[in-house]
């Protein structure tokens, strides 16, 4: 049964795509030379690595001491960075773990470049943990593995060790997510190259045939893995707010800290999404893709992560006045009122009021604004986490202590550095692999695209309801998907199909071994709904329209599928079962 499509959602994917244009619009950027504005932008972000790299390097052979800590602040840039990089990351799992889980269509646009996204994100925190240990060579310390050192074991009781098990696990997840969906997506550029690069690519999507076995197996390992991803969500940055939330400095003991840390980081991370995907979709020519919709959606949750921040600021007030713990107001006052006065107000400003401009759709669906917003918010979550180290270490217990903090040149250089590292990735990632989820944008084509739904349609689909009658909605024809040769199949499936609409109701062919969900929903958009059109069928025909379907079908034999359907529609189960022990995965033996 085919998924239910909705009159009024506005389409997904505009331009009126094939199969055929869409493997060709995402493909294209990988296969094409790289045009001046990708050679000036990768230019930029190697040089500006460099300068990172540099500085790494010279806080390496010089010490801690090229920063400007001291006792009194003994974290600065170094942590605010690595906690503004972990937020940045936090949306690229939500976007493929989450939503995946509920259905939620609009993720198929942007979910590659935010699970990237995501994966590069924490290399660049990553980075600033390692270099703050001081001794960068001495990393090997925070591991627990079996040793001789005797009793010199990592402390499981400090949050940084939680830390390290938080991002790792996080890191590794995420890895595996991002590159179980380019499996598919290799397998479509290894199918249209040549060379060394056919070899590379068949080698890097595992011997992929878009056979139903690989279609089950790969559905279900996407399933598993977002389970899996979904508490890491809510337990990263949860883990992170710990390093503060578990010592007893007023303004950092509060038990506010892992919720608000969650939705920070969400905030902050489809917010980076937005800066990357508006970029992108204008360079790479994605505009019909990566629609207005897809922003639309992102600013929504901008806008709810924005009001949960907001709550979180006012209660962190309300909590320490309503306290009367004088250290624990002073802490707050001295945000508002001290030396670092202007880094609290933009923190405000940036994080509480701009994203309430998003409540108007004018505002929410402008491509310029959105972009301005989307750096705007990315700021003001910075000024965040300097606000929470740098104002609350600045001024302590004793006023004798008290210090002022300004990062050095090496600070900035090396915080500079990691956009460096970011971009390059990034860019790197765009020339290599489909930026846009093929499979999963053609999986939602005749559901999404604006020639079957939306105010421009010019097809309609056939929904069958529970009682096996048709309903008129949409119709799931495409004969622009065949070639001429094609045109007595089309006309066949388009007679089998008009006819459908009020006599039959659809079998389920996955009965037959050898068709998946996706072989089915193939033959069902060229007319064949039930075993008995499935056994009317001629084998170069059916042939012909697995070849067709721009879904990789092409390893599939569908010689047995005739006489198991045969079988099925004279509801002889029993032989079909027996038929079934002799057959290799829908093959005669």
């Amino acid at each position: 049964m085919s998924a239910p499509v909705s009159p009024i959602r506005p389409p997904l994917i505009e331009g009126h795509k094939s199969y055929h244009d869409i493997t060709n619009d995402l493909v294209s950027p990988t296969e094409r030379a790289p045009d001046k504005s990708w050679y000036i932008a990768f230019l930029l972000s190697v040089t500006v690595l460099g300068f990172g790299i540099f500085c790494i390097l010279w806080t390496i052979w010089h010490g801690i001491g090229t920063w400007n800590l001291n006792r009194t602040i003994g974290w600065g840039w170094d942590i605010t960075n690595f906690v503004w990089w972990i937020g940045i990351g936090h949306a690229g799992t939500l976007i493929s773990a989450i939503l995946l889980l509920f259905r939620q269509k609009w993720r198929t646009g942007v979910n590659r470049a935010a699970e990237a996204m995501t994966i590069f994100a924490v290399m660049c925190a990553g980075l600033f943990p390692l270099i703050h240990m001081g001794r960068i060579w001495m990393a090997m310390f925070i591991f627990p593995y079996p040793n001789t050192r005797g009793p010199l074991w990592p402390n499981f009781n400090s949050p940084l060790l939680w830390d390290v098990f938080a991002i790792s696990t996080y890191f590794t997840v995420s890895l595996l997510f991002w590159y179980t969906g380019l499996v598919p997506d290799f397998a479509t550029v290894r199918d249209r190259a040549k060379g060394i690069r056919r070899k590379v690519y068949n080698f890097l999507s595992f011997g992929w045939t878009g056979s139903a076995k690989h279609w089950q197996r790969w559905e279900a390992l996407s399933l598993v893995l977002a389970g899996i991803a979904t508490p890491l969500v809510l337990s990263v940055h949860t883990i992170v707010s710990f390093d503060f939330a578990t010592s007893v400095i007023p303004g950092w003991h509060t038990t506010i800290f892992p919720p608000y840390f969650v939705a920070g980081a969400i905030f902050s991370g489809f917010a980076m999404v937005q800066t990357l995907m508006i970029i992108t979709r204008k360079i790479l020519n994605l505009q019909e893709y990566i629609t207005v919709e897809h922003i639309e959606s992102m600013n929504k949750v901008i806008v709810a992560t924005g009001m949960i921040v907001g709550v979180a600021y006012l209660t962190e007030l309300f909590i320490s006045w309503y306290s009367g713990y004088i250290y624990e107001q002073f802490a707050f006052f001295n945000r508002a009122l001290g030396p670092y006065y202007w880094s609290y107000f933009g923190m405000m400003f940036c994080n509480v009021v701009s994203p309430l401009f998003f409540f108007s759709k004018k505002l929410r669906r402008n491509i310029k604004f959105t972009f301005f917003m989307s750096i705007l918010i990315n700021i003001g979550m910075w000024f965040e986490r300097f606000v929470i180290i740098a104002t609350t270490l600045a001024r302590d217990y004793l006023p004798s202590s008290w210090s002022f903090y300004v990062p050095t040149w090496v600070e900035i250089g090396i915080y500079v550095g990691t956009f460096g590292l970011f971009f390059t990735l990034y860019l790197l990632f765009v020339r290599v692999a489909p930026v846009v989820a093929i499979a999963e944008i053609k999986s939602i084509l005749k559901t999404a695209g604006d020639q079957y739904v939306g105010p421009n349609a010019i097809h309609s689909h056939v929904n069958v309801n529970q009682g096996g009658d048709f309903a008129h909605t949409s119709h799931n024809l495409d004969e622009d998907s065949y070639d001429s040769g094609d045109q007595a199949v089309a006309t066949k499936a388009k007679t089998q199909h008009t006819a459908s609409k009020s006599t039959i109701t659809e079998d389920d062919l996955t009965k037959i071994e050898g068709i998946g969900p996706k072989i089915s929903q193939t033959l069902k958009d060229a007319g064949i709904y039930t075993f008995s059109a499935l056994q009317q069928s001629k084998l170069e025909d059916i042939q012909r329209i697995l070849d067709k379907s721009e879904s990789n079908f092409t390893g599939n034999n569908p010689e047995s599928w005739p006489i198991q359907a045969k079988l099925a529609a004279e509801g002889l189960w029993t032989e079909l079962d027996q038929l079934k022990d002799k057959l290799d995965g829908g093959r005669i033996a």
